[in-house]
């Protein structure tokens, strides 16, 4: 009796786990294409950096010799071959260092946005505006070194249903020009 017991738990544990596969496979199919690569690297990366701030944001180190000045004046050009605006920018170091009366390391953030990008995603769903305008920030790390970051656009692109053909083709184009930006500025290439 013990043994069919037994059998009849692993019949029914063997039941769900297909019941849970099959439902789980339902709702997957409902997300765009990349969801599951996508999530996966996030995942895999908050394992990696047990940090959700790190495995959330893409980042270049800037090349050996190059300044900020040097970066932020590629950043900017590159911007404008892409006919993207540079549509605002904080010298947040600068605030840093007056306020505590002592220089801080070099951060600046400097927002670029494509405004009809942005009211196509803001006529999809208001809450895309969280990711608008698109934030690059050139950071000045502990030791000197000068990287440059943004938020993977990946989630908003992939994570979820999948966006209309023409807006999903919009961010794409996007993400494809933030990365140039970013890429170009670390190596300072005009």
């Amino acid at each position: 009796m013990f043994k069919n017991l037994l059998a009849l738990i692993g019949l029914v544990a063997i039941i769900a786990a297909g019941g849970v596969y099959v439902k789980s496979k339902s709702i997957i199919s409902e997300f765009d294409p990349g969801a599951v690569a996508t999530y996966t690297d996030l995942f895999t990366n908050i394992l990696k950096h047990k940090d959700a701030a790190t495995a959330t944001v893409w980042r270049f180190k800037v090349e050996e010799g190059l300044t900020a000045e040097d970066v932020e004046e590629t950043m900017k050009f590159v911007a404008n071959e892409h006919n993207i605006a540079k549509v605002g920018e904080l010298p947040l170091s600068q605030d840093i260092s007056a306020k505590q009366g002592k220089e801080y390391r070099f951060v600046k953030i400097f927002l670029f946005c494509n405004s009809l990008t942005a009211a196509k995603m803001l006529d999809y769903n208001d809450a895309f505006s969280a990711y608008l305008p698109c934030r690059v920030t050139l950071v000045e790390d502990t030791t000197g070194q000068l990287w440059v970051y943004s938020l993977n656009m990946d989630l908003m692109i992939h994570g979820g249903k999948p966006l209309p053909s023409e807006l999903k083709e919009e961010a794409e184009k996007v993400k494809r020009i933030i990365l140039d930006i970013m890429k170009r500025g670390a190596e300072g290439d005009f």
